[in-house]
């Protein structure tokens, strides 16, 4: 890339922020924009009032009306002639039931005997309030069957509590038909845990319902409550996660979207950063389907995601069935998660894939955890783990540096090459300089060799910080949550691309970038570095100024006092590295007889093809 290339890239892009800085609408142009959203928000909930008005109706046509004039035989024949043998458990009182360890408070319904809502004792929302992974009928879960010629979801009965199986660790849920014929959902809370079995059960129920497709379906549908500060990043790391049996995890993350299941789906989860909600099957589920629509952050709602998944549920029938099932309702902690390793929940924390997994789970987390054994403060914790990372990489530091202390010791001897060999006889450039370098022992990739071995560890702590649970709400310094962005300014409008404050950490992690890219260019400095590169080396530190400064501020800081560190290396590696002895031992190469490598036998041989092609183009 030439100068006039890198020169044409900067005023474009100078072009482009004074043109989105022109453009932005004033003042006016923003409230007339807000009336007319605000217009169309009114329009929407008139339309959605007008539908709930419409199935009220529609649902009160259904439902018989219990007049104390009517008498009681006539109400029971039209809610018989209706829903059959269900009669009497279509209308009731809902009635809401507590169990509770000392991870976990969950209310039961006694309305579809379904989670009604569920606490995480040891967390708290981003505003202080009790941390609610969902509550109310923002949960709707039942199992469809087929009955009278209608199909009927147990999310719709009411159930009664069977005390005979009720203790201070179980419920059961029971919807008794009589003759010993019954339908009952069975929940067990085991102590200091966050998963709670439960099963569906059925006794006699042959005659009496039918299964579609040879199994029920179950529907499983959830609204996901924001529980962070930087809705964003919530967002960016939430999504509907499945494994398919005996296979595979897969997800839709971070997106709107959907996915059918035509193999047979071992659990579904609902999860948010940090937290999920899992079913489980104890066999399999043998199809359905799920699907996701996210919430943006102009949406003015307090859910992130509407999640919808619809399972089949295998039913071989007889006088006997029971399906047996789990919810996970917890943190996403890998040290939780991994004891479930059948299961492969720990998968539902997004560590990076192939080699950078590996980096988190068998180096980062390790290291992490052997840290916050013994030490209270996160952001001290980070410090050691930078300062141990940086320790045992340091060898691949010394040797870059002295890759790059040869390349520039050997200046001189290529300007001279340079002055030779004209520009136009490019290739005849290449090859001498190849053969000065083979000469005297340097490799040109010595240097970037240690950097690109070094990009696992860059990489995996981009994707470790934001996932790190035991980061959130965790204070320091003038950071009040490491697992979000930190903010010592408040700007008065949001800014494209960078947002509405200013991250300190971001900010302190960009200008050591940039004295870096100041120290490197002093040692490549004039070397046979492409024109243009400088310029564009200082263009990477701003990026990371606008891409950083709305994600984790422990991910900013570990890069803040990563560089820094590198930074010091590097003055201690100049302080008793000595050019001058380098400059004689490549010179002492130089004299020794080399044999020509497979590498400089090629440049030549492409120096001698273009030589005999400009030959031919002057005859």
């Amino acid at each position: 890339m030439d100068k006039n290339s890198v020169t044409g890239l900067v005023l474009i892009s100078i072009i482009i922020g004074v043109f989105m800085w022109w453009t932005q609408p004033t003042e006016e142009q923003k409230a007339a924009q807000k009336r007319y959203q605000d217009s169309i928000q009114q329009v929407e909930l008139a339309k959605e009032k007008a539908a709930l008005e419409f199935e009220k109706k529609k649902e009160a046509e259904n439902t018989i009306a219990f007049d104390e004039n009517t008498a009681d035989s006539t109400i029971q024949k039209e809610l018989t002639n209706k829903y059959g043998l269900f009669a009497h458990v279509v209308t009731g009182e809902n009635q809401l039931y507590t169990l509770e360890n000392s991870k976990i408070k969950v209310k039961f319904s006694s309305k579809g005997a379904k989670v009604y809502s569920v606490e995480l004792k040891d967390f708290k929302a981003h505003n202080g309030q009790p941390l609610i992974l969902f509550d109310g009928d923002k949960n709707v879960f039942g199992f469809n069957f087929f009955h009278n010629n209608r199909i009927l979801n147990t999310n719709d009965l009411y159930y009664t509590i069977d005390q005979s199986a009720t203790t201070d660790s179980t419920l059961s849920f029971k919807l008794s038909l009589g003759d010993d014929q019954y339908m009952a959902i069975n929940y067990q809370l085991p102590a200091d845990a966050y998963m709670l079995d439960f099963n569906f059960e059925q006794n006699s129920m042959d005659d009496i319902i039918q299964s579609n497709r040879g199994g029920f379906d179950l529907n499983w549908n959830l609204d996901l409550l924001a529980q962070e500060k930087g809705r964003k990043n919530e967002i960016q790391y939430s999504g509907v996660y499945f494994k398919y049996d005996q296979d595979e995890i897969d997800d839709i993350a971070g997106k709107s979207g959907e996915e059918t299941f035509r193999t047979p789906v071992k659990w579904v989860a609902y999860k948010d950063q940090f937290f999920s909600s899992v079913l489980i099957a104890k066999d399999a589920f043998s199809s359905g389907s799920t699907s996701i629509a996210v919430h943006s952050e102009e949406e003015n709602t307090p859910y992130i995601s509407t999640n919808k998944t619809e399972l089949v549920i295998p039913y071989e029938g007889g006088a006997h069935n029971v399906k047996s099932f789990q919810f996970f309702f917890g943190p996403n902690k890998f040290k939780i998660l991994k004891k479930y390793k059948d299961l492969g929940l720990k998968d539902l924390i997004p560590l990076g894939w192939g080699i950078f997994g590996w980096v988190n789970r068998y180096i980062v987390i390790p290291i992490f955890n052997w840290l916050e054994g013994s030490i209270a403060s996160y952001g001290l914790i980070i410090f050691i783990l930078t300062l141990i990372i940086k320790l045992g990489l340091f060898p691949l530091t010394y040797k870059s540096y002295m890759s790059t202390a040869k390349m520039k010791v050997l200046k001189p001897q290529i300007d001279e090459i340079n002055e030779k060999i004209p520009a136009e006889k490019s290739m005849e450039r290449q090859k001498a300089t190849m053969a000065l370098y083979q000469k005297a022992g340097v490799s040109p990739l010595g240097g970037c060799l240690p950097m690109v071995l070094q990009m696992p560890i860059l990489f995996a702590m981009f994707r470790f910080f934001p996932n790190s649970i035991e980061l959130r709400q965790q204070s320091f310094l003038w950071a009040t949550d490491l697992s979000t962005y930190d903010s010592i300014l408040q700007l008065p409008w949001n800014i494209p691309f960078y947002g509405d404050h200013v991250s300190l950490f971001c900010l302190l992690m960009s200008i050591t970038n940039i004295v870096y890219t100041k120290m490197n260019q002093e040692m490549t400095q004039s070397t046979s570095q492409m024109p243009g590169m400088k310029g564009m080396m200082y263009m990477m530190p701003v990026m990371f100024l606008v891409f950083f400064n709305n994600y984790a501020s422990g991910l900013s800081y570990y890069y803040f006092i990563s560089t820094l560190i590198t930074i010091l290396q590097t003055v201690l590696i100049r302080r008793f590295v000595d050019e001058e002895a380098i400059l004689a031992k490549l010179k002492a190469n130089q004299k020794k007889p080399k044999k020509k490598s497979g590498f400089q036998a090629r440049i030549e041989e492409m120096a001698k093809q273009q030589q005999q092609m400009q030959k031919k183009k002057r005859k």
